[in-house]
């Protein structure tokens, strides 16, 4: 562990920071349920399940939290459609498996190719691509154009006001106040929203008090196995942009130790753990990658208590129903910062590389993930495009295969 994992922390600032952590990821853990039809209580039970299976395999070495991959909305919502819900986890479970394989294929082979296979010149910009790409996202939540009851003007209002004050906390901030931006800046947004006017608290009146999350038992067919095996290819590629994203912040080699034959492992079982409930996909989560960086909190303590309090809040109905009121905008106005933060981590990791971007063969590697990662470019049809980080990824490992190295001195 590192030096800020060793020190004593007092619990309620470690219950504090955890449940920054859950702030963060909780607008996009519980989107994917609410795109593919499943339940969100259950994707809440399962992020905060996997996350401590993960943590577990790893022996809580890596700040990270784990919850819905967004890699697999599409194939979700096909599988549903023509499988059901039960096959699809069933499915699920089988493509968490697949990431088990790989990490015993790293496990034998060792971490040495990794470094012939993903060097800086592929590596940085594939992290650049994972927070750029989801820049409009942030946009479009930070403008009110996911938000149907708030206008352009309200949104861009909240936005700013939640940014402003994330922004100057973690820059003017100390002591404790310095270790929360985020969640000051979700405060701050939300009760400039109740005074607005714009919280709906409709779900809130509607849920009991406690529930029974709606569970899902997996049942296993060929044809619902098949269809989403292929579909774990991607995220675990992505897996290893994630490793070395959080390693560039925390200034730690996770490829190394805890190994990524150990990532991989806690990340597939994690998956699989999630669809023996019923939840989606699990994936390390870009956004808490942003939040450590933003707020220096390596502990992996941080993650285990976001874990349980994720738990307990697929239980408590109304708790999880009043995060849900939380405005569009104020959560997109503290992603725009969050986004940047991972791209700023990729252009950090070219930097201390060294090497020149305007030679020909980087200038080329590093346009083309750039381009193909950010601007839409996608390969295949159907259920099985390759497009985004996984496309972004694949590009730049088979230029950097293919392309001969220069020579010393040219």
């Amino acid at each position: 562990m590192n030096d800020a994992a060793r020190r004593p922390e007092s619990w309620p600032k470690v219950l504090l920071t955890g449940a920054q952590m859950l702030f963060v990821a909780f607008g996009a853990l519980v989107l994917v349920p609410l795109l593919t039809g499943l339940d969100p209580s259950v994707a809440l039970f399962t992020a905060g399940a996997g996350t401590l299976v993960f943590h577990a395999v790893t022996r809580k070495t890596v700040p990270v939290f784990l919850a819905s991959s967004f890699a697999f909305i599409a194939p979700i919502q096909g599988s549903i459609a023509s499988f059901g819900v039960s096959a699809t986890m069933g499915g699920l479970m089988a493509s968490g498996l697949v990431y088990v394989v790989i990490s015993q294929v790293v496990r034998l082979r060792g971490t040495g190719w990794l470094n012939r296979l993903l060097p800086a010149v592929v590596v940085g910009p594939v992290i650049m691509v994972i927070g750029l790409a989801l820049a409009p996202v942030a946009v479009s939540m930070a403008t009110g154009e996911t938000s149907a009851n708030i206008g352009y003007g309200q949104a861009i209002f909240l936005s700013m006001a939640s940014l402003m004050v994330t922004l100057v906390l973690a820059v003017f901030g100390r002591g404790l106040l310095r270790l929360i931006p985020i969640m000051g800046g979700i405060v701050t947004g939300y009760a400039l929203s109740l005074i607005m006017g714009v919280v709906d608290f409709t779900p809130v009146h509607e849920a009991a008090w406690l529930a029974l999350p709606s569970f899902t038992a997996p049942s296993f067919h060929w044809a619902a196995i098949l269809f989403m095996i292929p579909v774990a290819i991607a995220p675990a590629v992505e897996h290893i942009g994630d490793m070395v994203a959080i390693g560039s912040v925390t200034r730690r080699n996770y490829l190394e130790k805890p190994g990524l034959h150990r990532t991989l492992l806690g990340d597939g079982l994690a998956t699989t753990t999630a669809a023996l409930f019923g939840g989606p996909p699990n994936t390390t989560y870009s956004e808490v990658t942003g939040a450590v960086t933003l707020t220096r909190a390596f502990n992996p303590n941080y993650m285990v208590v976001a874990a349980v309090i994720a738990i307990v809040l697929a239980f408590v109905a109304k708790l999880g129903a009043l995060l849900q009121t939380i405005p569009g905008p104020v959560m997109g106005g503290i992603m725009t910062l969050l986004f940047g933060s991972i791209a700023v981590v990729g252009m950090n990791t070219l930097v201390r590389a060294g090497q020149s971007l305007t030679a020909p063969r980087n200038l080329v590697v590093v346009s083309l993930i750039l381009v193909f990662g950010i601007g839409g470019m996608q390969f295949g049809g159907g259920q099985f495009t390759l497009q985004g980080v996984s496309l972004a990824a694949l590009v730049g490992i088979v230029l950097n295969w293919v392309l001969p190295r220069e020579k010393e001195g040219e």
